[in-house]
Parts: structure tokens; C-alpha cells; sequence
């Protein structure tokens, strides 16, 4: 049952081919750092290829066809993509899934504070990170802050060659005995894990003027300097933070990795390793009798919630108003449109690791280089939180997959009892769809850093569009 390594059925156009998409891969990947940041790359992507706006639509009254191709953003950080088909809507969708956001940390909405001569920035991590991946780490700011005037701003510091970076400062070895003695989980405390963004003071004739009849000694010059920086920079002042949205990533590109360049090397590949390569096969999907999708959502590492998450309704509701535009407004339709629909929920698998073999069970985990990874079930324990996906699907992939010749692996991740984890797939399949999780496989998952096989990269693509245009 262990399948090949894919480098080795590779001619040399494949080789090309593979380096091409890894190419633009990781383009994206260095663009899209955040959710809003992906979807705004995304969306002028479709919107060059003749992409429309369901909401244009739907405001123009005009009626849907076989051919046309739309999108639904919703509210800047998830995307849902359509390429209509020949058959009605009702008789279902093929579904490509997957997320856009990953762990990190986030700015709080009060962060800005001088201790002892240094200025920081408060966060709270977002998802399931491992807190001293991010110490002593060249970090950056991506985010937008939007003004009480509705102005909206996007900020990026960090990333180009003569931006300073961020960090996270780290205790020393020489001082560090009682901090290495303790557990991991109890040696990091998410509280200190503030970013360090300043130590020089405002110029006193500056201070003098902005703190008029203060007690010198009260004076907080060194927070104030980074007020007036953001200030003249970016025109923020300190109450913006407040309805901001500013995260904290790693600053750097997407890079080859290993000696021989078969493996990538980024921040965010979980999960946008399949959101990018599902996007790339979408734009190449033309006529199909099934209407073709892809979903790209927010939220997903903190379980699916919020108006932009997998659980809000706006899919739902966003496939009442295609078949509204389609012929007319029908509850049951769209039941049936979502019931007869099938899905890949497009997200990573840990990747066998020698270094840590006791928590692999190598029969059935995921290797670098053996192409897509399907996960009939996720979840934890006794499958507790999984779409546990059916036979027949399965079947009916396997047959689609082989007759491309793409190269695909089955995985759990990790042995049985040893941890665990969730997708979309159980929320998808809610509304009574065919669901399995697939996607590649990943080293170091939810580091800052991440990494992946090229060929594995590859072969995402290929199956995306080898599943989208299946009947």
C-alpha cells in the first residue's frame, strides 16, 4: 500500500511543470501573509480573468448562465469562487475547501506600552502555535487599521530590505536554569510574548511641548516616539489600534529548502499550501457539467467560528443566491444543490518526521514526495470531532485520481491516542455531502516556519483539477 516516491515518475516536462506552479506558488505565498492580504491578491486575480461579483450581479438583476464565472467576498477575509456548469445547480457542486489563515499572533486592541526603557507591543496568539518557535525570531507587522472616518489602512512593516524588523526578546542559557527546569507548557507564558518595537525616547523639546506640566519622571518618551512615528508614517494615532487588525508573522520570503531544492521553506503553508494550489486549479477549470467551486475561509484555526468562519452561513446563503440568479428562489433547491454536492476539504497532514518517529504510526502517515494526502477521518480519540468520509466517495476518487495518473497517499495524523486535530470537512458534511479531507503534507507544521515537498506542491494541483472537473 505505500506508494512511490512522485520525483521518480517525473520526465523532464513534468520537472518543468512542477517547478513552474512552485514558482508561482510561492509568489502567493509571499504576498499573502493574512487572510485579507490572500484575498485581495485573489480577487484581482479573478477579476482580470472575467470573474463577476455575485453581489454586482444580483443588484443588476441579471440572470445566471452556463459559462459565467463568479465570486462572493465576504467581508475581505474568506472567498467563495464559482465556474458555473451545463446542469442546474440542484443536482450539486464540486467543492474545493480550504483555509487561508494560520497561526500567529495578534496585536491587542489597548497593546502600546514603555517598560524600563522599552517599548512594546501587547499580543494574543491566534491558533495552535508552540510559544518559543516565536522567540528571538525576525518578526513583521501585516494587518489594517480602519479610521473612525472609514478610512482603511494597510500596513505592512518588516518585510522590505530597509524596514526594520520585530522581536520577541529571549532569556539567556546563562541565566535561564529555573525557566529550563519547568515543562515546556509552563516555561512560555503567552502574556510575555509582547513585541519589542522601540528603545529611544522622543526628543525632550518634542516631549516638553506633547507633555506640558507632567511629572518628568511620569513621562513615557520612548512609547511616545513610536506614537509620533506612527504618526507621521501612517497617520495612526493610538486609539486606532482599537479597531484595528494588526497580526504578527515572520519576516522573510518563501525559499527553496534542502541542497537539492525539492522542498519549500515558508511562514503559512497550513493551510495555504491547498488554498493556493485549489486557486490555481480553479482558474484552469473551463466547461464542466457540474458547477465547480472553491472556498477559501477564515477562522479555521481557531475552530471555524465568526461571521467569516466555516459555521457562519454565508456559504449556505450564497448558494441560495445562485439559484435565485439561476431561475428563481428556492429553499429546496438549494438543499438539494448543498445534499448532492461533493467536496475535498483541502488542508495539510503531518508529514512522517524520522526525527519523531514514536508519535507516527508509519503505515498509515503521510510522506514527503508521495503526492496528495486523503484523510478519511480527522479528529481525536475515537475519531471524536471527524467527518468520517464513505467508502463509496472514496472509491469514486480513487477511479478519478488513477485515471489521471496523479499521486495520491492515504494518511492518519499520528498514531492513535498520541493528539490529534480537525478540518472543515465535519461542517461541510452537515449539510448531508460527500467529504474527505485532502492535502499535503507537512514538516513542522504550525512553526513559524514550515515545509513542504515541490512535488507534493505539484500534485495538489493536479488532483484539485483532476476532482473539479469530475462528473
Amino acid at each position: 500500500m505505500m506508494r512511490k516516491n512522485a520525483w521518480t515518475t517525473y520526465d523532464e516536462t513534468t520537472m518543468r511543470k512542477v517547478e513552474e506552479v512552485n514558482a508561482r506558488y510561492k509568489d502567493y505565498l509571499n504576498r499573502g501573509k493574512t487572510e485579507r492580504e490572500c484575498v485581495r491578491i485573489i480577487v484581482e486575480e479573478l477579476e482580470k480573468n472575467g470573474y463577476q461579483d455575485i453581489a454586482k450581479l444580483r443588484e443588476d438583476g441579471k440572470k445566471l448562465e452556463t459559462g459565467d464565472k463568479v465570486y462572493w467576498n465576504q467581508m475581505g477575509k474568506s472567498l467563495a469562487i464559482f465556474n458555473i456548469g451545463s446542469e442546474p445547480l440542484e443536482n450539486g457542486l464540486n467543492i474545493l475547501g480550504a483555509h487561508i489563515d494560520s497561526p500567529r499572533l495578534d496585536v491587542k486592541q489597548n497593546p502600546l506600552y514603555e517598560s524600563d526603557d522599552f517599548a512594546y507591543l501587547d499580543t494574543h496568539y491566534y491558533g495552535g502555535i508552540r510559544k518559543y518557535h516565536w522567540l528571538a525570531l525576525p518578526l513583521a507587522i501585516h494587518g489594517t487599521v480602519c479610521k473612525k472616518d472609514g478610512t482603511k489602512l494597510d500596513i505592512v512593516i518588516g518585510e522590505d530590505p530597509d524596514d526594520p524588523k520585530l522581536v520577541i526578546t529571549d532569556l539567556l542559557p546563562h541565566l535561564a536554569g529555573k525557566q529550563v527546569s519547568k515543562p515546556v507548557t509552563e516555561a512560555f507564558e503567552g502574556e510575555k510574548l509582547d513585541l519589542l518595537v522601540g528603545s529611544k525616547p522622543l526628543a525632550e523639546e518634542k516631549a516638553d511641548d506633547k507633555n506640558d506640566g507632567d511629572d518628568k519622571d511620569a513621562k513615557q518618551l520612548v512609547r511616545d516616539n513610536i506614537l509620533a512615528i506612527l504618526k507621521d508614517k501612517y497617520d495612526m494615532d493610538e486609539e486606532d489600534f482599537m479597531s484595528s487588525e494588526l497580526e504578527i508573522v515572520p519576516a522573510g520570503c518563501a525559499s527553496d529548502c534542502g541542497l537539492d531544492r525539492s522542498m519549500i521553506i515558508s511562514y503559512g503553508q497550513d493551510d495555504r499550501v491547498c488554498a493556493f494550489t485549489s486557486f490555481f486549479a480553479m482558474m484552469e477549470i473551463e466547461a464542466t457539467k457540474r458547477t465547480t467551486c472553491c472556498i477559501l475561509v477564515d477562522k479555521e484555526e481557531i475552530g471555524s467560528v465568526g461571521a467569516t468562519g466555516m459555521h457562519s452561513q454565508f456559504f449556505k446563503n450564497i448558494v441560495a443566491e445562485l439559484i435565485a440568479l439561476e431561475d428563481k428562489e428556492s429553499a429546496l433547491k438549494t438543499v438539494r444543490c448543498l445534499q448532492n454536492s461533493r467536496m475535498l476539504s483541502s488542508d495539510v497532514n503531518a508529514a512522517f518526521d524520522p526525527l519523531f518517529p514514536d508519535v507516527f504510526e508509519k503505515r498509515s502517515s503521510s510522506f514527503a514526495g508521495h503526492g496528495l494526502v486523503f484523510s478519511k477521518f480527522t479528529g481525536s480519540r475515537g475519531k471524536s470531532g471527524s467527518n468520517d468520509a464513505n467508502a463509496e466517495y472514496i472509491a469514486f476518487l480513487r477511479d478519478t485520481l488513477d485515471r489521471d495518473a496523479v499521486s495520491y497517499q492515504f494518511a492518519e495524523l499520528g498514531r492513535v491516542d498520541a493528539g490529534g486535530g480537525g478540518t472543515i470537512a465535519y461542517i461541510m458534511a452537515n449539510y448531508g455531502m460527500n467529504v474527505i479531507d485532502s492535502g499535503v503534507a507537512v514538516l513542522s507544521m504550525h512553526a513559524p516556519w514550515e515545509v513542504t515537498s515541490k512535488a507534493d506542491v505539484y500534485e495538489a494541483y493536479c488532483g484539485y483539477k483532476s476532482f473539479l472537473k469530475s462528473e
